[in-house]
């Protein structure tokens, strides 16, 4: 038997992937999105006017997969990108109305996805489960060092 340690690590590791994949495809077949752009639409709703890179630290994603997505979320008009007055080097990036709207439909649509899966567990169970991934992920951060953005959709 597989040291609870290992256990923990590779539920949570599938639990994720799973998850990532069926939001991924329910977006796709719903909104005409993937989870990567939605990540990014999320992401700039929570940190206005910030530049590729950052966004790209934040998700954990190269900078070039994220310029793909962005390139892809300007052509349908959802987010815009311009030059800092300050800094001509850096390019921000902004949500648009239409990136607005779309990041709230495809939250309903995740949420109803996912609603018979999460269910299963009591409320109580839950809020026990929220709290306990919350720690774990702000241990996670403090250990990478990641505090110097926000994180989309982690409540203070």
């Amino acid at each position: 038997m597989a040291a609870p340690v290992q256990s923990i690590d590779f539920f949570i590791e599938h639990v994720a992937t799973l998850l990532a994949r069926q939001s991924d495809q329910v977006l796709q077949e719903q909104l005409g999105i993937g989870l990567s752009q939605f990540k990014i639409l999320r992401t700039l709703q929570h940190n206005s006017r910030i530049q590729q890179r950052q966004i790209a630290d934040l998700l954990g994603q190269t900078e070039a997969s994220i310029s793909r997505q962005i390139k892809l979320l300007k052509s349908k008009q959802m987010i815009s990108t311009n030059v800092n007055p300050a800094n001509r080097r850096e390019h921000l990036t902004t949500l648009l109305p239409q990136g607005v709207a779309v990041l709230e439909a495809a939250a309903k649509v995740l949420e109803q996805y996912h609603a018979p899966t999460l269910n299963m567990l009591s409320n109580r169970e839950l809020v026990t489960l929220h709290g306990l991934l919350a720690r774990l992920h702000d241990q996670m951060c403090v250990m990478g060092d990641e505090s110097n953005l926000s994180h989309p959709g982690v409540e203070d």
